[in-house]
């Protein structure tokens, strides 16, 4: 279960450290309530606040990897910010929503500007082998692909009622798309922890979620 306080301590610390250790600005609490009440929008089913809290403990995880994981973290605040399934633009709307809100709270222009890069990059989930941030968030972002069977199951019903507009034959045919190109990548993961620890768990799940599918 999310945390809103929790989550509103945490991205206090991911602001202020963005920031810099000598910078001010105004009161990250009425940013991260922004924050909070888009991720609790009645139309998400999956892409809510235990998606966002499940990221930030994956990025805490791959903090070592990342060389700034404060950037990351605010990547994946904002990463889904913008959210309807019927429309495609909503990571550049959200990379956008990211640029005017944290050049207001004080942060940085590079950092600023870094953090909208790692919101697009969530459009293919395919950072280059030198973008280890970018790796660090696409892999947080792709770990659910590795739960636990109840849970992956929890993970497609809720994409399935997100997309409940799309009639089941189109729906079907549209996930099993996205699997096969999945499948296909030589790499799902591409942190030495992500590749450790979730690819061969992942390429299981996909695998039998696409037999499903297509029986």
């Amino acid at each position: 279960m999310a945390d809103p306080d929790a989550l509103r301590t945490r991205f206090a610390r991911a602001l202020e450290g963005a920031r810099g250790p000598d910078a001010t600005g105004p009161d990250p609490t009425p940013y991260a309530d922004n924050l909070l009440a888009r991720w609790q929008e009645p139309q998400r089913r999956y892409h809510t606040l235990t998606h966002l809290t499940a990221v930030l403990d994956h990025i805490d995880a791959l903090a070592p990897h990342a060389t700034d994981p404060d950037a990351v973290r605010l990547a994946a605040w904002f990463h889904d910010a913008v959210y309807l399934p019927d429309r495609s633009e909503n990571e550049e709307r959200s990379a956008r929503l990211a640029e005017r809100a944290l050049a207001e709270a004080g942060v940085p222009a590079a950092r600023t500007a870094e953090v909208a890069r790692l919101v697009r990059l969530t459009v293919t989930h395919d950072p280059a082998d030198d973008d280890p941030d970018g790796q660090v968030l696409c892999d947080a972002d792709l770990a659910v692909l590795a739960a636990p069977p109840s849970a992956y199951a929890a993970y497609t019903a809720a994409v399935r009622e997100e997309y409940g507009f799309v009639p089941p034959d189109a729906f079907r045919a549209g996930r099993a798309t996205v699997l096969r190109q999945l499948l296909a990548l030589p790499r799902l993961f591409r942190t030495p922890y992500g590749q450790k620890r979730w690819e061969a768990t992942a390429r299981y799940n996909i695998a039998a979620e696409l037999a499903l599918l297509e029986s």
